[in-house]
């Protein structure tokens, strides 16, 4: 692809609003949602402008410009598509009214809402028409509720009958649905099979016990470099929290109220993640799977990142050793914002002392069969009044802290990836004592932001030099211009590279809670030949 040089839309002047049309081509290419609503293609063949995920093409790559916001798009000129709504796209003021319905009416839903109760009822508790509700309901999600409802209990059901021995008549109550017999129709629409046939084909325990979890797959495009993330969850583990041993990962999870823990490991023959959930009833399997999905960054095309990454010489070396590294998200976002007050960064593991008695003194304790776990993370209500000087932790820190908290209590900072990275980020801005780097490593981590990036970092400027001396930061910054808009998996071979340099890197390792010599790296060949520049 021929990289355009930068340019002004038409009849707005120019410097302003200016894009790079190959950052906005390579997003478009790899159909990431993560960019949806970040900029907008505007066509001038049709007069239409779209959203980077619009289903129809685009035409000759010439006839296209490249807008940030809808409200330039519609001043130059331009209607928006009837295919993808872009007036409607995340970050829109549209978007963020009534998605915020949508949003209220999908965890209504997972909790249950529609199990018992009916769609007017639902209507009713969110203030609007039921009507008004499914029209909602399928500009934004492009199903029903009730389908979606289904949806949520088939597959809750469908893991209980091939993970557990649980009776099916348990299972059809405890999943919501009225009757065994509207269960067994359901799960046989789904699946192709009855309940009793898919249980004998995935040969399901024999017993439910709750002390043996529940075991999930979340399957993955690969390639996937394993070993990679969990070194980098060991080097960042919260002491009680989490931990990484014989390249499994363990972590407490905190689901509707209700304390647990999740262990992981690869399968790799099979192309997919093992997750045994430990969390009494089970009913929130669905809430654990998206979360999962979002750490372990299974939704990611790894193929076209590494393709885009390997174009630039000093990366291509990197990318075909690891060609199937990840950016690991979080599972709260909330605690990496925490972790990122207190030092914790790409490099950095933070101050663990006083992170080991921040989560012994105010995570609430929490019992599950899984060794080394004995806290869940302290909650935003546990630390918003929280007197944190007393345990040690700096006054500055501190004062960060809780107006992390108290922002996060009130609704002005929410870490949902799904309303775009762009007003958490500047609610992040008004947190005092946070700084730019953190705000950057907690886009990356937190909000799934792929180009969130920060080259303040001595021991990442180290890495950049083949002779491990500091890179000065604008140098950084002109050298990861050419990564857009994948910066943040850049940034991650960078970290790899310095961690696998015994010799010269110095950078974090492993917790004490890890096992640094059962981790081993899988490679593996890289399938897509090299882009040239």
């Amino acid at each position: 692809m021929r990289k355009s040089q930068k340019f002004a839309p038409a009849g707005s002047g120019r410097g302003n609003l200016e894009l790079d049309p190959a950052f906005c081509w390579q997003a478009v290419y790899s159909r990431d949602q993560r960019f949806d609503g970040r900029f907008f293609a505007c066509i001038a063949t049709t007069g239409t402008y779209c959203r980077s995920t619009c289903p129809v093409s685009f035409g000759h790559p010439e006839a296209v410009r490249w807008f940030q916001t809808a409200a330039a798009a519609e001043a130059a000129g331009f209607r928006p598509c009837r295919r993808c709504h872009p007036d409607t796209s995340p970050g829109s003021s549209a978007w963020f009214g009534t998605w915020a319905v949508v949003s209220r009416a999908l965890k209504l839903v997972s909790e249950g809402a529609l199990d018992n109760g009916n769609l007017e009822q639902l209507a009713d508790t969110l203030g609007i028409g039921s009507r008004h509700l499914r029209r909602l309901f399928r500009q934004h999600l492009g199903v029903s509720p009730l389908k979606i409802a289904r949806s949520h209990r088939v597959l809750v059901a469908k893991n209980l009958i091939v993970a557990t021995g649980l009776p099916i008549a348990r299972i059809a109550r405890g999943t919501g649905f009225r009757s065994v017999r509207q269960f067994n129709h359901s799960v046989r629409s789904a699946f192709g099979h009855s309940p009793s046939a898919l249980r004998r084909l995935h040969g399901a325990a024999t017993e439910g016990a709750a002390s043996s979890g529940i075991v999930l797959h979340l399957p993955y495009r690969p390639p996937f470099d394993w070993a990679s993330l969990i070194q980098f969850l060991a080097s960042h583990a919260t002491a009680g929290v989490e931990s990484v041993e014989n390249e499994i990962y363990r972590r407490t999870v905190e689901i509707g109220g209700v304390g647990g823990a999740i262990e992981v490991w690869h399968e790799a023959s099979q192309e997919r993640l093992a997750m045994r959930v430990f969390v009494p009833g089970c009913e929130a399997l669905l809430q654990v799977v998206q979360r999962a999905r979002h750490l372990f960054d299974l939704g990611a095309d790894l193929l076209h990142v590494g393709a885009y990454l390997a174009r630039n010489t000093r990366l291509a070396e990197l990318v075909a050793k690891r060609p199937g590294l990840r950016v690991p998200g979080a599972w709260n976002g909330f605690e990496v914002a925490v972790l990122a007050v207190m030092g914790q960064s790409l490099t950095a593991r933070g101050g663990e002392p006083a992170i080991a008695r921040l989560v012994e003194t105010l995570g609430p304790p929490v019992q599950v069969p899984v060794p080394g776990l004995t806290h869940l993370f302290p909650r935003p209500e546990d630390l918003a009044e929280a007197n944190l000087e007393a345990i040690g932790i700096p006054a500055g820190h501190a004062n960060s802290v809780r107006a992390l908290a108290k922002s996060v209590l009130s609704g002005a900072l929410s870490f949902d990836s799904l309303k775009g990275t762009r007003n958490a980020a500047s609610q992040l801005h008004s947190i005092p004592g946070l700084a730019d780097e953190a705000i950057a490593y907690i886009a990356m981590r937190a909000l799934g932001d792929p180009d969130a990036f920060s080259c303040a970092e001595l021991e990442f400027q180290k890495a950049l030099h083949p002779r491990r001396t500091p890179t000065p930061p604008e140098e950084v910054q002109r050298t990861f211009e050419a990564y857009r808009p994948w910066r943040a998996y850049a940034a991650m071979h960078y970290w790899m590279s310095a961690q696998q340099d015994g010799s010269r890197a110095r950078g974090p390792r492993v917790s004490t809670t890890s096992n640094a010599g059962s981790i081993r790296r899988r490679s593996t060949a890289f399938r897509r030949p090299p882009l040239r520049s």
